[in-house]
């Protein structure tokens, strides 16, 4: 029994071992620097992680499935564009439509969520109906959305924003960021979604045995066209929140950011392999993630290092992953 014990204690403390470290280190810098722990600094980290957690919810659907989304950083890169071209002040003397009146600020964020929608529907389409991987499906669909996105802006940055815009960002309600709502919304719903809806359900049976889940009359084809849709929409409201965060936007906007809410989501307990994964795997990933940045910061450690440090991080998130499956089997 007490061997049982011992192994289980070893198990949790190897499985969980990124975000043991990762809270050691949070402690560590607290003590050791001023300011860490202060209402402020814990508010700028969750207006940071806002937009951040956005991504990894959309991506977490993915996941589960046993698939991912590699587009995700230029659809948050074209949701930005798309944004920004249409909520510049009318003086602006580079607006990118002349003479064209900014439109509501509301309207553009759904504007922007549908057009990227879109998009994840296609990529669905070819991976639920043409069975290409979704490794591939999503790689093609990163280097059309680049490639319609420079088009597009002609690579040139944005910028002149109405107010109303960057005060998503800078605007507060209840003293906490509107940015900060805007992912505490997306994450109760999209809870909603895995845990109270038929749709949640197919999405964790298809994880599990996709062919399993067909034959029990699951939607297959429908469901993965729906959470590559549903992923592409949160992409293009991240990029939207980032624009007004940035108070400008280009197509380099999000580069890079899909390989972060990936390892984030695994993390916290969203399986590269299909199957697992809850809306606190994401929250909790991407709270890594944000204070790992932040107590490096502190600490005084190079900004390019700190690149390597995320690295590590990623690389030990998905061997533990694959691990658990492993011994599982």
């Amino acid at each position: 029994m007490e061997k049982i014990n011992q192994k289980k204690a070893i198990d949790f403390l190897i499985n969980n071992g990124v975000i043991i470290v990762m809270f050691i280190l949070v402690i560590y810098t607290g003590l050791t620097t001023d300011n860490f722990f202060t209402s402020n600094n814990l508010l700028n980290t969750l207006m940071n992680m806002s937009s951040r957690l956005v991504i990894a919810l959309g991506i977490a659907g993915c996941v589960i499935t046993a698939g991912c989304d590699l587009s995700a950083g230029r659809m948050i890169g074209f949701g930005g564009c798309i944004a920004g071209v249409l909520l510049q002040r009318i003086d602006y003397s580079n607006k990118f439509f002349p003479g064209m009146e900014p439109m509501n600020v509301f309207v553009v964020a759904l504007i922007v969520m549908a057009i990227c929608g879109l998009f994840g529907t296609v990529t669905g389409f070819f991976i639920a109906y043409l069975s290409v991987p979704p490794f591939i499906a999503t790689l093609a669909m990163m280097e059309i959305v680049y490639g319609i996105n420079l088009i597009f802006t002609n690579a040139t940055p944005l910028g002149g924003y109405v107010s109303e815009y960057t005060s998503v960002a800078s605007g507060k309600f209840l003293g906490i960021s509107y940015l900060i709502w805007i992912a505490v919304v997306v994450s109760a719903v999209t809870w909603f979604i895995f845990n109270m809806t038929r749709h949640g359900k197919y999405m964790y049976a298809i994880g599990g045995n996709p062919q399993a889940a067909e034959v029990a009359g699951v939607p297959v084809k429908l469901t993965l066209i729906i959470i590559y849709m549903k992923a592409a929409a949160m992409y293009g409201l991240a990029g939207f929140m980032l624009g007004a965060k940035a108070g400008g936007a280009s197509v380099a906007l999000g580069l890079g950011y899909e390989m972060e809410a990936i390892a984030a989501c695994t993390i916290g307990g969203v399986s590269v392999t299909g199957g697992r994964g809850k809306v606190s795997s994401a929250i909790i990933g991407v709270a890594v993630f944000e204070l790992l940045k932040v107590a490096l910061q502190y600490l005084g450690m190079d900004a390019n290092s700190q690149y390597i440090a995320i690295g590590v991080v990623i690389f030990v998130a998905i061997s533990l992953d694959i691990r658990k499956y492993i011994a599982k089997k």
